[in-house]
């Protein structure tokens, strides 16, 4: 192992906390309690030795059809002393010797119990969570939970800026319409009204958009973000999103899908999101990032 090998000396850590799975191993790894949680479960039935060169002979594998560095260094790489001693554990656990693989190789993962194993380039792929398992439906879900999140998130921190920041205009080549956060919330907030309203076959105030205030802001997302959420959360229950309706407000009358509504919602919100997000980072608020919903689908909340 070369002093630069992080993911082998992350390795080698990751097993040592396996081992005695000791007091906040998992800040030490950089994990959330949560995933080093699943991640002991997962390897429980594999001793903590055992997982690490499984992890190692896997990623020596992954080198050995990826590279062409010679097979005496990838055996280093995964700890061996010495190529012998590479070639019995690689023989072992494939089948065939390392030579032989590489010129014929097949699946890089060697079966285990854990249902952990090394995921190209350099990282570890868990397993699943336990039943019941996440469903498409359940995705769709979280994800316009972590839109309705982070709108109120935006909201919040809109509240530092003056009122000239506020209202700053965001200038983009392709959009001659120019749009402030005020606009650009307003809008976040608005569009899911606009569908509570097409829903309920009811008229949409286009009026409650013009110059609006943080304060309304906030009233207007406690109450149609949770309304939407509540149509979605229905769709999703009862697998209705090839389900039409009828928005008799437009002119003329159109007829949506569920499914589609949502997409479009989902859609032109993180286009509005990423446009906010990037100008709050001019105004010096940068705690968001992009607001990218990786780790709230994965439970993160």
């Amino acid at each position: 192992m070369t002093a630069t090998d992080t993911f082998a000396s992350f390795v080698d850590h990751l097993a040592e906390a396996l081992d005695d799975h000791g007091a906040r191993a998992w800040e030490r790894l950089h994990f959330s309690r949560f995933h080093f949680d699943r991640l002991i479960t997962g390897v429980a039935g594999e001793p903590p030795a055992a997982f690490r060169r499984r992890i190692l002979l896997e990623r020596a594998a992954y080198r050995m059809i990826t590279t062409t560095a010679p097979l005496i260094d990838i055996a280093v790489e995964a700890g061996y002393g010495s190529h012998e001693a590479f070639t019995r554990a690689f023989a072992k656990a494939y089948g065939v010797a390392p030579a032989a693989w590489r010129a014929r190789p097949t699946q890089i993962r060697i079966a285990a119990p854990s249902g952990v194993h090394f995921h190209p380039p350099g990282s570890l792929r868990m397993p699943a969570r336990p039943d019941p398992k996440v469903t498409a439906m359940d995705l769709l879900t979280s994800m316009v939970e972590h839109h309705i999140w982070l709108t109120g998130e935006m909201i919040r921190l809109a509240g530092r800026l003056t009122e000239e920041q506020f209202d700053t205009p965001i200038v983009l080549d392709v959009d001659e319409d120019r749009q402030t956060i005020r606009s650009l919330l307003s809008r976040l907030v608005g569009q899911m009204g606009m569908w509570n309203a097409a829903m309920a076959d009811r008229e949409y105030d286009w009026s409650v958009e013009d110059h609006e205030t943080l304060d309304s802001l906030r009233d207007r997302l406690s109450i149609e973000g949770p309304t939407y959420l509540s149509h979605v959360r229905s769709v999703a229950e009862r697998n209705a999103l090839d389900e039409t309706f009828v928005d008799a407000l437009c002119e003329p009358a159109e007829v949506f899908t569920y499914g589609g509504m949502i997409a479009h919602v989902l859609t032109f919100a993180a286009h509005r999101r990423t446009l906010v997000a990037l100008a709050l980072d001019k105004h010096g608020i940068n705690e968001l990032g992009w607001g990218d919903p990786m780790l709230w689908v994965a439970g993160q909340r």
